[in-house]
């Protein structure tokens, strides 16, 4: 037997990384290797056509004095502040209300993570619809209840609150993320909560939160680095950037520099730029959470 046992976790080796080779050749191919290609065409001027030209930091130059490249990042870093704590509270609001088995839960659970695999397009297209300042249906609703219906995507001052009110809308996965944690956090700690008199808001504020901890920075980080990517569909589809650039985000300008002005150099750093505040703004969301005393220790 002792002989066999080299023998069989060498196998299962094997047959793991068989599994994993087709995922780590398509994270190779369509990750990886654009990821590095962009890296190094944001130090050249390209067009598409020549071959690149090696400019050095010319193109960061240039971003840092274009003012539409400051708007879209402001524009992206205002969605990321509304957005991301609207979703997270929502995801758990959802996970914790449908935590319980009931009858019809499932359905329940199905309807609430629905709009998240509707695709980008349809799911931008249907807002553009619901959002309508004339024949809309939700500006129906607030006119009926006597409620200020604004113009939505038509005025400068909503249009960014209409895209965050249609992101709140697509938080399945975190709720299932959530709904997975709060599987995980033991019933006796309840119990032992309740023979101690606690209330159902300490329980939640000295149980749930702390043990859903890392499902919340873990979400908090993915949802920082998709809010800067998900909004290039409803800009490009619902708003074209508008009005008066409140929707022009970074995503959209990268679009623009690329594949309307040839500039693929520029939309390349601008790309490098996002990534290095998606990658702060991850790890000022980790310390928050680290500072705050959310932990399960």
């Amino acid at each position: 037997m002792s002989h066999e046992f080299p023998t069989i976790v060498k196998s299962t080796r094997c047959q793991s990384l068989a599994l994993l080779t087709p995922y780590l050749l398509g994270a190779l191919i369509l990750v990886a290797l654009p990821a590095g290609i962009s890296l190094a065409l944001a130090f050249t001027r390209y067009n598409g056509i020549t071959a690149p030209v090696f400019n050095g930091i010319q193109n960061f130059q240039y971003l840092r004095i274009e003012p539409l490249a400051w708007v879209a990042i402001i524009n992206s870093l205002l969605f990321i502040a509304q957005a991301v704590p609207l979703r997270i509270l929502a995801a758990l609001g959802l996970a914790l209300l449908l935590n319980r088995p009931r009858k019809g839960i499932g359905i329940y659970r199905a309807a609430a993570y629905l709009p998240t695999v509707i695709p980008d397009a349809a799911y931008a297209l249907t807002w553009t619809w619901i959002l309508n300042p004339i024949y809309g249906p939700l500006n129906l609703v607030l006119a009926a209840l006597g409620l200020p219906a604004p113009a939505w995507l038509a005025d400068q001052d909503w249009a960014l609150r209409g895209l965050v009110l249609m992101s709140l809308f697509q938080v399945g996965e975190g709720f299932v993320i959530l709904l997975a944690g709060l599987r995980h956090v033991p019933r006796a700690y309840y119990d032992a909560a309740r023979v101690d008199g606690a209330s159902g808001v300490q329980q939640f504020f000295r149980i749930t939160l702390p043990l859903l901890s890392p499902w919340l920075i873990l979400l908090s980080i993915r949802d920082i680095a998709l809010s800067f990517q998900n909004t290039f569909t409803p800009a490009y589809l619902m708003t074209r950037g508008g009005p008066y650039y409140a929707t022009f985000f970074a995503p959209l300008m990268i679009y623009e520099e690329a594949l309307d002005n040839f500039r693929f150099g520029v939309g390349s750093a601008m790309m490098l730029i996002i990534f290095a505040v998606t990658l702060i703004l991850s790890l000022l969301a980790y310390f928050v959470f680290e500072e705050s005393g959310l932990d399960a220790d």
